[in-house]
């Protein structure tokens, strides 16, 4: 019996892992080729913006809501919802008529689509703590496949018209949600995972220390989202490159910060510790994304995307530590749903600033989010030299706590 349901667990990792790495091709697919969408329907630099916010906007109100009513009615009802919708955003994105149905095909793809917190909780329920940090790394394999492979994707789609690939995208997730439905089974036990935003907010924000470090995270995940949906115009405005070019572009992009994460994180943060680790990151980050706004030709600016890719890829899990270590044990799942939500708004300021920025300057966009990252860097410094001190109070707090 122990055999056979290790086994059923395994399977339904396996389920999710699938479903969560079509969901995020299918993202990736779309992300380098919907400014060029907007533009075919006279759509101006912010109002490109708006489109890319928009399905961040539909997606952090809709995730809660849907996470708690998987606790209620069951996780696999909302992990078909959350696939069948993308595939329904990605038809209406494909025979949109106008502007208008484009924003339709993007709320209804950031509410439905957004399966991530659905699966978090699905793996709560089936897995031992033991075995939850194998399997959410599983999960964050997919993520980081899924925006490698997106792109590249659908470059190759993108020969056939400007509206195969959000076919693609249609039928990828259409095929993962068949096999959901007939492979997964519903959890026999729910844990419920999802308390209010507003709870979790209160609990986390209550310890000061954190503070910094939230802001941080803010900041940081900003200047990403000027970073990739604000790619494709700049190199579309400087370089005359379509959307097959952006979409190989990103992917060798993508390819740099995974080979970072996998090969590099690990022995930096050993050697120089979390805090400096992501401090080094985002300053590396900052002078590759200056570097990239200001070079003339096509050979220097994909050069400069090197330290942009190789400093995100080691600022991204440097933060989450940092994060986590300077979290007391009893706040650490408050943390995780301010910490999504706070990436979520920042998706939703990241493409109105940079697209927005694109309207006074080719330069803007990626020229201000490099002051940026540098500014949090340089500030984050002076915190990083108080996280001994820091974890060693959480410490404390998770024992009064506790």
């Amino acid at each position: 019996m122990g055999q056979r349901g290790a086994f059923a667990r395994k399977r339904a990792v396996g389920i999710l892992f699938v479903a969560v790495l079509t969901n995020l091709i299918g993202f990736g697919i779309i992300i380098p080729l919907l400014p060029f969408y907007g533009q075919r329907m006279g759509a101006s630099e912010v109002e490109i913006g708006l489109l890319f916010a928009s399905f961040s906007i539909a997606q952090l109100v809709a995730s809660p809501l849907l996470g708690a009513l998987s606790d209620r009615y069951g996780r696999k009802p909302f992990l078909l919802l959350g696939l069948v919708g993308a595939a329904i955003g990605y038809v209406l994105m494909a025979l949109a008529p106008s502007l208008g149905w484009l924003f339709v095909a993007r709320l209804v793809d950031g509410a439905c689509g957004g399966i991530i917190t659905t699966v978090r909780a699905y793996l709560a329920d089936i897995l031992e703590e033991s075995e939850r940090a194998q399997g959410y790394g599983l999960i964050g394999v997919a993520f980081g496949t899924g925006f490698i492979a997106g792109p590249l994707l659908g470059s190759l789609l993108a020969q056939w018209g400007l509206s195969a690939p959000a076919w693609g995208a249609a039928i990828l997730s259409t095929a993962a949600a068949l096999w959901t439905l007939v492979g997964l089974p519903e959890p026999t036990r729910l844990r419920v995972t999802h308390p209010s935003l507003l709870q979790n907010v209160r609990q986390v924000w209550s310890y000061k220390p954190l503070r910094p470090f939230l802001l941080f995270d803010f900041l940081f995940w900003s200047c990403q989202a000027v970073y990739q949906t604000g790619f494709a115009l700049l190199v579309h405005r400087r370089f005359g490159l379509g959307e097959r070019h952006v979409g190989y572009l990103l992917g060798f992009v993508g390819a740099l910060g995974v080979l970072t994460q996998v090969g590099l994180v690990g022995w930096l943060a050993r050697r120089i510790g979390d805090g400096r680790a992501f401090r080094l990151g985002v300053i590396i980050a900052a002078f590759g994304l200056g570097g990239a706004a200001v070079m003339p030709s096509v050979p220097l600016f994909l050069l400069c995307l090197v330290p942009a890719a190789v400093g995100s890829g080691v600022a991204i899990p440097s933060l989450l530590s940092v994060l986590s270590r300077a979290t007391p044990a009893a706040y650490q799942g408050g943390l995780q749903g301010v910490a999504t939500s706070l990436e979520g708004l920042a998706r939703v300021v990241g493409p109105l600033w940079g697209n927005g920025g694109m309207a006074f300057s080719p330069i803007v966009p990626f020229g201000s989010a490099a002051l940026v990252l540098f500014a949090v860097g340089i500030v984050a410094s002076q915190y990083v030299q108080r996280l001994t001190q820091v974890h060693a109070h959480t410490e404390s707090i998770s024992e009064r706590v506790g």
